[in-house]
């Protein structure tokens, strides 16, 4: 694939509207503010700093390169493999729905465009979110790392305009906290590519009660 369409395909897959709007989830954020865990830009920036060290580092990354070399490889049993341990990953029902309602949106779109229409693929890939990228990265010819890189300014931008509503900030300070944020991300992208297969796993006890407890959070303005 030409160089030039590859960009806009990686463009495409790191949208925050790919496949049912990341920006409509926040991920324990709102309850995280409202119970007064963060406040202001500062204690956003160390939320997410904790979230790209624990998370994208620990887990999301390691277990894309996973998905991503399984999909390279052909091998439809190892791409299953590595889906349900990052569907089990996710600490609470709401995290494990989102995860689930990205991953059912992702196979639709595929099966609009009937790619990854082989049962051996099928099911797996309506399990989460990764899979699917990954799977569709593969067939795009869009570098791993590229990938990676998409998929976390993705998951960045869609946080920092949550926090725009939540903390809240205006918008001179979200872009620069996702100018700041996002010098991070390239070095812990290394990281991530080290982590061995018995060391991926994540652990944010906050991260988990405040996504539990906006299960049930009376006023809020996004998903569970």
């Amino acid at each position: 694939m030409h160089a030039d369409l590859q960009l806009l395909r990686l463009l495409q897959l790191s949208s925050s509207s790919l496949p049912v709007g990341g920006y409509t989830y926040s991920q324990g954020l709102e309850w995280a503010v409202e119970a007064g865990w963060l406040r202001g830009a500062e204690g956003f920036a160390a939320w997410q700093r904790a979230q790209i060290e624990e998370t994208l580092v620990h887990l999301d990354w390691p277990l894309l390169a996973r998905l991503y070399r399984a999909s390279e490889a052909g091998d439809a049993e190892a791409f299953r493999r590595w889906s349900r341990l990052l569907l089990a990953s996710r600490e609470t029902r709401e995290l494990r729905l989102e995860e689930r309602q990205r991953g059912q949106a992702f196979a639709r779109l595929l099966g609009g465009w009937q790619l990854g229409q082989h049962p051996d693929w099928q099911d797996s890939i309506a399990l989460t979110q990764l899979g699917g990228m990954a799977w569709l990265a593969v067939h795009w010819q869009i570098p791993l790392r590229s990938l990676a890189l998409g998929y976390a300014w993705s998951w960045l931008e869609g946080a920092v305009m949550a926090g725009v509503k939540l903390v809240p900030f205006g918008q001179q300070a979200a872009q620069s906290l996702l100018a700041e944020l996002s010098v991070e991300l390239p070095a812990a992208l290394e990281r991530a590519l080290a982590v061995e297969d018995d060391d991926i796993g994540a652990g944010l006890p906050l991260q988990a009660i405040a996504s539990a407890c906006h299960e049930t959070q009376y006023s809020r303005l996004f998903r569970s």
